[in-house]
């Protein structure tokens, strides 16, 4: 797509090397450029929703994972008490 809108390759060439039609190529020339052109219209500079959902979720699984790791500590004192000292303890 881009060696289109820098003069490159014409949309046949295009066509022809992604052995497609003209107007295939011709629409994701549109898309490509309405997606640019939206893009570049909204300003945004922080994270997308997307993103912001995932970072919640890495949080939330960042958290679980912590308090997951201190349960594993306490059930293995606490079967160490009730059995002795393991092997692998520390």
């Amino acid at each position: 797509m881009l060696s289109i809108l820098a003069g490159e390759l014409t949309v046949a060439e295009a066509a022809r090397r992604a052995k497609v039609s003209e107007q295939s190529v011709g629409a994701w020339k549109r898309q490509f450029l309405e997606a640019g052109k939206a893009g570049l219209s909204t300003g945004r500079s922080g994270p997308s929703t997307r993103e912001q959902q995932l970072e919640a979720e890495v949080a939330d699984l960042t958290q679980a994972l912590g308090e997951a790791a201190v349960e594993l500590r306490v059930w293995k004192k606490s079967a160490e008490g009730r059995l002795g000292p393991s092997r692998t303890s520390r």
